[in-house]
């Protein structure tokens, strides 16, 4: 291994935090389509931090938030998006949407990169 390659930089490398396509067929029968980068340790503390609370929802649901974007990469909600979510979105299509933020890349494509969606 050369000196040059330290670990940290193999890490990062290795990381691929570019986003991933989420598809997500809503109860309707209706498909949504967003975009989510792989949860890093610093987003993490952040949603906890936001949520206010230690329950598991409001943590995901903070996360739904800050990390759901479109296809150019602008973000699909604020945070006053939040009641709105909660009240007028029906629970199985929100838990959907969170579960998708939350999931690895086992479903992940080859050509999901945001950027060659965006050529």
């Amino acid at each position: 291994m050369p000196a040059s390659s330290r670990f940290i930089d193999r890490l990062r490398k290795a990381a691929r935090l570019e986003p991933v396509k989420r598809e997500i067929v809503l109860a309707t029968g209706d498909e949504v389509v967003m975009w989510v980068t792989p949860l890093t340790a610093a987003e993490r503390d952040r949603a906890r931090k936001n949520a206010r609370s230690d329950d598991a929802n409001a943590f995901a649901l903070q996360l739904l938030i800050s990390k759901a974007r479109d296809e150019s990469g602008s973000p699909l909600f604020t945070p006053g998006d939040v009641a709105a979510l909660r009240n007028e979105v029906r629970d199985e299509d929100l838990q959907k949407l969170m579960l998708a933020v939350l999931g690895g890349e086992d479903d992940e494509e080859e050509d999901s990169d945001m950027k060659s969606a965006a050529d």
